[in-house]
């Protein structure tokens, strides 16, 4: 097969200095050569990447100076790649307006325009208000994303963020409708999100720490500095995260705290700021619910009770402890409850049995229940929730690989379903030119793996198509069946397209998320090659036909591939990798570590718990072998995954490697996990690496067909 190549001359591969830093754990001492990418005042660079040590700088660019000299000559195709996914985007799109007493609010873009605008208009019909420009706000900043927007109680005032960093340190800003000016409310270093109180003169907010963590809610007072803000609730334990959110009837703000195995939520009454947060239930080990109210009932969904896929139990709001919590949905094996939203008279789950999805609607006077019904053999599904309360209608998104995004409102009384919105595909796209299959992949212990597969209808089967493979795995987050305009523009090339759904996701159930953790993470490395084995088999491709797509904790899954399994592949594309995890899960003081060590172990305090990432680390089990040809993208502020640990494991990996390669790191020097911002700037990364795909499988030289 053929290797990918540049006609022209490329730069010389960079060779990052090794300066070895040793250390010894459990007994075990651990040599890392390229310790020092990682600057010493990581903090400050994720708040101004322009104070990034000069030398790290230097070696980055030279990274990417290489990277420019392999794939420059793909400049005209992904310059089509661009321009065919621009094709497909219809750049006045606009949400369905979302009705909240006299008004309907939405979303918007205009013509060209990169961010999204958000406005209003009277909620039986009328002109438009905009009162957040997106692209005006974002024209001074080379990097702009809104955080959260929510209008007042009031409908007078909208409470907005932005990251103009790329760190995901937000700044909340308050405008007013009428004036269309912000206040001198200014609060910073927040995660975005924003909860008002009933009166809308305050609201509350989740503060980070310098670590960059949410450890702490405020409320701020409007017209009053930040400094004199009231902190409401401080959570003691760094392994646990906090967030908030308002209550399904909007009487209260949820806090709700957690990791990836334990759960605690409170209530703050909205018409009563000065009353303490409620506790609903103490934390147990284990134990996760969230919670929803209507009157003077709460609805919470759990795993108490060894329920591993979730169950619904109630409880009254006036004492709510886990001793007065009754069944009202029980757990039932292999249904998973993914989630549980409460009206004035109904209750929806949304629940996911045998990989796919359901919506079941409950009546809560009757007790009678009903699904809403579906056809394809493998869909996404979601519910889009709403500002109003007291409805009958539910507004749910539903797609599949080769239909376009649907918006409905269904009316959970009548039953009636109306079309709301159609994504539309203005450089047209016909359902009937493709194929959405699955198959199953036996893996190594016999479980089986789904895998979705799209395709174009006219594709032979004979083992010759080129194939992306993509999978995550990870936090228990399934990967939906979705509809995807961009990877058409890989599988009108040819390419075949395929979901791994492997375990450490949630795809089959939650207990399909804890065989693929821990101890058990093995089982997804192998499942993602078991993939890749059972697509080989059914001829839709050949071993070396294969790219691995990956991203985050999938990006993780790309480097294990790698190591593993690279006979299967002829490039790999990591997209912000977490590929260094033993150091990172032992360094306390990163963001993430204290709440990721119930996903990955505590390799500091336990031996077991390091031996077993150190078994599987992409960049501890680096070996002198031949590797696939990588590209690695990383983001220069990533607070998740930070800029050294693509930049490590390339590293290691060029001065490790026997053959095969070539091995690429690209780091955006004013981006953060998400990547570049703005709708058409992200589609110059996927350009990119699709761009990488086909040059990996010999196709980019032939205009990428």
């Amino acid at each position: 097969m053929t290797q990918p190549s540049n006609k022209k001359n490329s730069l010389p591969a960079p060779l990052a200095p090794r300066r070895p830093r040793a250390f010894t754990t459990h007994g075990i001492t651990i040599t890392d050569d390229y310790a020092w990418l990682k600057d010493e005042n990581w903090q400050e660079v994720l708040r101004d990447p322009q104070v990034l040590n000069a030398d790290i700088r230097k070696y980055l660019e030279s990274e990417n100076d290489y990277t420019e000299s392999l794939l420059g000559h793909t400049g005209e195709l992904q310059k089509r790649l661009v321009k065919e996914m621009r094709g497909r985007i219809k750049e006045d799109d606009s949400s369905v307006p979302a009705p909240d007493g006299p008004f309907a609010y939405m979303r918007k873009f205009r013509e060209g325009g990169q961010h999204e605008l958000f406005g209003r208009s009277p909620r039986d019909g009328g002109d438009a208000q905009i009162v957040l420009d997106g692209d005006e706000l974002a024209a001074a900043h080379e990097y702009f994303k809104f955080g959260g927007a929510r209008h007042s109680p009031n409908h007078r005032l909208e409470a907005w963020s932005a990251d103009t960093k790329g760190s995901e340190y937000f700044t909340l800003r308050v405008r007013d409708w009428a004036a269309g000016k912000d206040s001198d409310d200014t609060v910073e270093e927040t995660d975005g999100e924003v909860v008002w109180n009933a009166d809308s003169t305050a609201f509350y907010y989740v503060k980070l720490d310098d670590n960059h963590r949410p450890m702490q809610v405020w409320r701020h007072r409007l017209g009053t500095p930040q400094a004199d803000d009231v902190l409401v609730y401080e959570e003691q334990d760094p392994g646990w995260f906090t967030h908030i959110h308002e209550s399904s009837s909007g009487r209260f703000c949820v806090i709700a705290g957690g990791d990836h195995e334990t759960s605690e939520q409170r209530l703050i009454d909205l018409g009563n700021p000065d009353t303490s947060p409620r506790l609903i239930a103490a934390r147990e080990s284990g134990v996760q619910y969230s919670v929803a109210d209507r009157g003077e009932e709460l609805f919470i969904l759990t795993n108490a009770d060894g329920a591993i896929d979730f169950k619904v139990v109630t409880a009254p709001l006036g004492s709510p402890a886990r001793a007065n919590w009754r069944d009202l949905v029980p757990y039932r094996e292999g249904v998973y409850i993914l989630d549980v939203e409460i009206y004035a008279g109904h209750m929806v789950r949304l629940e996911r049995a045998n990989a796919l999805p359901a919506i079941i609607i409950r009546d809560l006077n009757s007790g009678g229940e009903h699904a809403i019904a579906f056809d394809e053999a493998a869909y996404a599904l979601d519910t889009m929730g709403g500002y109003e309360f007291d409805t009958t209608n539910l507004r749910f998104s539903y797609s599949s690989m080769t239909t376009p995004s649907e918006v409905y409102d269904y009316d959970m009384a009548s039953r009636v379903r109306v079309l709301r919105k159609r994504q539309e595909i203005p450089s047209g796209h016909n359902p009937a030119d493709y194929v959405t299959t699955r198959i199953m992949a036996a893996s190594h212990d016999g479980a089986e793996v789904p895998v979705s597969i799209l395709h174009r209808k006219t594709l032979r089967r004979d083992g010759a198509a080129p194939l992306l493979l993509y999978g995550y795995g990870s936090y228990g987050m399934a990967m939906p069946a979705s509809f995807s305009a961009n990877r058409l523009s890989l599988v009108d090339r040819g390419f075949v397209y395929a979901i791994a759904h492997i375990r450490g996701g949630a795809d089959k159930g939650w207990g399909w998320y804890l065989d693929g953790k821990r101890t058990r993470k093995n089982n997804s490395f192998e499942d993602f090659a078991a993939c890749g084995r059972a697509l080989i088999e059914a001829k839709y491709t050949a071993a070396k036909r294969i790219v691995g797509h990956g991203g985050s904790a999938g990006g993780m899954l790309m480097g294990a591939a790698a190591n593993r399994a690279g006979e299967l592949f002829a490039g790999i594309v990591a997209e912000v990798p977490f590929v260094d995890v033993l150091n990172t899960m032992l360094d306390d003081t990163l963001p993430l570590t204290p709440p990721e060590w119930p996903e990955w172990g505590n390799p500091i305090e336990s031996d077991a718990d390091f031996r077993t990432i150190l078994s599987y680390s992409p960049y501890d089990n680096v070996a002198a072998k031949d590797y696939p040809a990588i590209l690695a993208m990383a983001g220069l502020t990533d607070p998740r995954v930070t800029y050294w640990e693509p930049a490590k494991w390339i590293a290691r990996l060029r001065a490790t490697m026997t053959s095969g390669g070539p091995v690429l790191l690209r780091t955006n020097m004013g981006a953060g996990h998400g990547g570049a911002s703005g709708r058409f700037h992200r589609l110059d990364e996927v350009a990119i690496a699709y761009a990488f795909a086909l040059w990996a499988v010999g196709m980019a030289d032939k205009g990428g067909v």
